[in-house]
């Protein structure tokens, strides 16, 4: 089994020299690893044309985004992949760039419950089901790196790694916060920082082929929210608050300093990167139909009108 490490970092530099780290223990602990760097991978944001939906709807066997860029390498590796660690810099409080662009067209094509259902579908009427690898469940770890001391500063690091976990439903293993990189000067000069990262390869390749209820292996701080053990809740002035990540809720309390937020079994297991979670969503997303498309055939002829000033913004706007 394969054990696939992505760096959104520069060549030879700290997401390189972290996940590699991870991956020595990974071949240490018996499985096969590959490495990739993506800084000189042209990947493109989502254009939202909906042509990988398409590919998907007319039967297509494996489904492919039409614009002609890298992004099909990164997606055909992790496809190809049991399990998968990412290591990635922080900029500006939240992951690079890069790594939203990938997930923002891998995700939503690759929806789980959208892919089950079109695989019934198909069954169904004895047509060709889509490609097995879209139903691999995956171990995931991840790396967030950063060089600010200051940890509000690469605060949304490690929640916005999270991000590539949901759609596939993959389980995460452990999280590395490597922050503070500015004063470190290299990862290689802090030990326990590089124990941390071979704990992580060994936690994902000692998970591959195993099914998720048999694994409770956790690499990393607790957190909050016992799914991802991030740290981040919203709060809606109750004390019901909400990991903003998995989307479950839990009962917030206050004891003199110390405050607790206890989550329910049920409410674990319709995290956004359980079937129960993705088909919540399927669902909802179903239902937004039922409702905007009749809306917009009873516009279709007025719409046309209304939108005619959008249309034409720069001449209405200098006629005004």
């Amino acid at each position: 089994m394969k054990v696939l490490g992505i760096s959104f970092g520069r060549i030879d530099q700290r997401s390189d020299v972290m996940v590699k780290e991870a991956l020595f223990a990974a071949k240490a602990a018996g499985a096969e690893v590959e490495f990739i760097n993506t800084i000189r991978l042209n990947i493109g944001h989502c254009r939202a044309c909906d042509y990988c939906s398409r590919c998907r709807d007319k039967g297509d066997v494996e489904i492919h985004c039409c614009m002609k860029d890298d992004y099909h390498i990164l997606e055909e590796k992790c496809l190809d992949a049991d399990g998968i660690i990412i290591a990635a810099p922080v900029y500006a409080v939240g992951i690079v760039g890069q790594f939203k662009n990938f997930v923002d067209r891998f995700g939503p094509s690759h929806d789980r419950a959208a892919l089950l259902e079109e695989n019934k579908k198909r069954a169904e009427a004895g047509k060709p089901l889509l490609d097995e690898r879209y139903f691999k469940d995956r171990y995931v770890g991840y790396i967030s790196v950063g060089g600010a001391q200051t940890h509000n500063w690469v605060a949304l690091g490690l929640p916005m790694l999270d991000l590539f976990t949901f759609s596939f439903c993959m389980k995460c293993v452990g999280h590395v916060d490597a922050y503070d990189q500015g004063r470190t000067g290299h990862p290689l000069f802090d030990k326990e920082l590089m124990r941390k990262c071979a704990d992580l390869g060994t936690a994902v390749a000692t998970s591959l082929g195993k099914p998720y209820d048999e694994v409770d292996t956790w690499i990393g701080p607790d957190g909050v929210c016992p799914v991802c053990h991030n740290q981040l809740l919203s709060i809606n002035g109750t004390t019901t608050v909400e990991c903003p990540i998995c989307g479950i809720f839990g009962k917030l309390s206050v004891d003199g300093d110390k405050v607790t937020v206890d989550f329910s079994e049920e409410e674990k297991n319709r995290a956004r990167n359980t079937n129960i979670g993705i088909y919540e969503h399927y669902n909802e997303i179903q239902n937004m139909i039922t409702v905007c498309v009749p809306k917009l055939i009873a516009n279709k002829d007025t719409l046309p009108k209304m939108m005619e000033k959008y249309k034409n913004f720069d001449e209405v706007v200098n006629n005004m």
